[in-house]
């Protein structure tokens, strides 16, 4: 039997240590435990498997490409932030019972493009933030950090995803706050993940919030998620971009 919290046993690849960096001027003593990363060969289920040997040098090779976004699909609506108020949540079970319906999106009239230019809908036109927990994470080959965020640890399991955003052109408006968070994250991950999955024991906490986009790319088809959290994730929609992290809240 597979112990909690740990992904299959079959999939890892190494275990680390995460020693966050919290910042100057925290004791020792004072300090907040450490986290172990357990890398993984898991990754969405739309993706070519890796190999242990790419699961192990990928979080290097990826970090080298840089941080710009380099993806096409919903490229406009992935970039920009909804200019309105968060809602605020304090279950994840709670924010995703508030989505749309996905298949109602699905059909949406008008059809929601993947081209680079599609913009946001009406319903995604929406922030939010939520206390969770981040429970495994991977980079993907756009430079978004996708971060499987769940509910505390112990409750009926249920998880969303969440992406950091590779960065637009230094004019775009959204530049400076996605480039904070983005900062804030890897900042404190002094180790990043690859594109294998990366699980986190234990689970992180965060107040995380942005703005909610549709994955209209793998509405149907192959689900997002590692393998041994992905029947828990009933939905494709997502907090894209994130534009506000708060570590260990």
């Amino acid at each position: 039997m597979t112990p909690p919290n740990e992904p299959a046993a079959s999939t890892i690849v190494e275990r680390r240590t995460l020693t966050p960096n919290r910042g100057p001027g925290i004791s020792a003593a004072a300090a907040k435990p450490t986290y172990e990363i357990i890398r993984t060969k898991q990754v969405d289920e739309y993706d070519d498997p890796v190999s242990t040997t790419e699961a192990l040098t990928a979080p290097v090779a990826m970090a080298a490409t840089g941080d710009a976004f380099k993806g096409t699909q919903r490229k406009a609506a992935k970039l920009s932030i909804v200019d309105k108020p968060f809602k605020k949540f304090t279950d994840i079970k709670d924010l995703i019972a508030s989505l749309p319906d996905e298949d109602a999106m699905v059909k949406h009239n008008p059809k929601i493009k993947k081209t680079a230019t599609s913009n946001r809908v009406a319903e995604e036109q929406r922030n939010v933030k939520v206390t969770a927990w981040i429970y495994a994470a991977s980079r993907e080959d756009d430079n978004d950090f996708h971060l499987i965020v769940g509910r505390k640890p112990g409750m009926a399991k249920m998880f969303i995803t969440m992406e950091i955003s590779g960065l637009p052109p230094a004019s775009a408006a959204s530049r400076a706050r996605l480039e904070k968070v983005r900062d804030t994250y890897m900042n404190f991950f002094t180790d990043l993940p690859g594109t294998g999955y990366d699980f986190y024991k234990p689970p992180i906490p965060v107040e995380i919030g942005g703005s909610l986009f549709f994955d209209m790319s793998h509405a149907t088809g192959g689900r997002p998620g590692p393998q041994d959290l992905r029947p828990h994730m009933p939905v494709v929609w997502e907090v894209h971009p994130v534009t506000q992290l708060v570590f260990e809240p």
